[in-house]
């Protein structure tokens, strides 16, 4: 298990190589390397501090989320579990992977199980709601942020998410749901999925009902995921900064914002692939010349590999090894 353990981290870093490659290799031109010599390594600084700040305040939430269902983690806690699912995340597709992880630290901090996987879901939910109540005001103010697609239609899609996940919630706060999760349960063959999806919603209203038990709390927790985020996403204005790019800091914010809440739900690990197209796609005209695709390597590399090796560091520092195993094992199950 343990070849496996290293065949699977060896074939991620094997996929992060080729996708860099094919990135850089499609964007660069004859204006790379004049583009480029122009270059500040103070940005580079910039944007470490700036994801530093993301990370610290995405652990103080998750303090205060710990105190909300009535128990009690470190500061030091929080962050290795920030970090530790980043690790996971980058091995297994979508958010759930990284889920798995979080719930590990957790316990591993002193967090019951059933806790731990309520806490785990609120952390993304919260998250994904708050990149949802952004939106409309994004593509308000973004009209070319998809090709193609008038001004008028993206923001009667950003409030019908917003509008749908409001809904959602309140009809899982108040248990007028639980009668469409049975019957989308029953119509699932596979018995695994079935339990997955039940545990899922499962974990979800509880976590919604803790909240929304606290409402300070809540939004305390809300504005301080979205101030995590918005550092998080700085990076990547930061990193233009160094190119003597101008800098459109709502224009930018806003497109990392819809990129982001596209890759909660992707289906590669971590990502890959998806976000560097992505962000080759909607970032093209706002850099330099054939500096878009070194850009986006330079973004993934800042914001997602750095936090997965201290993932992996401090999986088997405080988990143990056991944790490669286990962790492969849940994701394949």
């Amino acid at each position: 298990l343990m070849n496996k353990v290293y065949g699977r981290i060896l074939l991620l870093t094997l996929l992060i190589l080729v996708i860099s490659g094919v990135v850089i290799y499609s964007t660069v031109d004859i204006n790379t390397i004049r583009n480029l010599h122009v270059f500040q390594p103070w940005s580079v600084a910039l944007a470490i501090l700036a994801i530093t700040i993301g990370l610290i305040l995405d652990g103080t939430r998750l303090m205060h989320l710990v105190k909300i269902s009535g128990e009690r983690i470190t500061l030091k806690q929080s962050v290795q579990v920030v970090f530790g699912n980043y690790f996971l995340a980058m091995l297994g597709p979508g958010a759930a992977a990284g889920a798995i992880a979080q719930i590990m630290f957790l316990q591993k901090a002193g967090i019951p199980a059933g806790k731990a996987a309520v806490l785990a879901m609120v952390r993304t939910i919260v998250s994904i709601l708050f990149l949802a109540c952004c939106l409309p005001f994004v593509f308000l103010h973004d009209a070319g942020i998809l090709p193609g697609v008038s001004n008028d239609v993206m923001v009667a899609v950003g409030s019908g998410i917003l509008l749908l996940m409001v809904l959602l919630v309140y009809g899982i706060r108040y248990n007028a749901c639980d009668y469409m999760a049975v019957r989308i349960s029953r119509r699932i063959s596979s018995h695994n999925v079935r339990r997955k999806f039940l545990n899922v919603y499962r974990d979800s209203k509880t976590g919604i009902q803790m909240l929304v038990k606290s409402p300070t709390s809540l939004i305390r927790v809300f504005f301080e995921s979205g101030l995590s985020l918005i550092f998080i996403y700085m990076v990547v204005p930061c990193l233009m900064l160094g190119l003597g790019a101008e800098v459109d800091w709502l224009t930018v914010m806003g497109r990392m914002m819809f990129l982001n809440i596209l890759l909660y739900f992707s289906p590669t690990p971590g990502g890959s692939g998806i976000a560097e197209g992505g962000f080759v796609l909607l970032f093209s005209n706002s850099v330099p010349a054939g500096t878009v695709g070194i850009l986006a390597v330079a973004w993934r590399f800042i914001a997602e590999y750095l936090p997965f090796f201290v993932g992996l560091y401090y999986s088997i520092t405080v988990l143990g090894k056991d944790i490669l195993h286990k962790s492969i094992e849940e994701t394949e199950t």
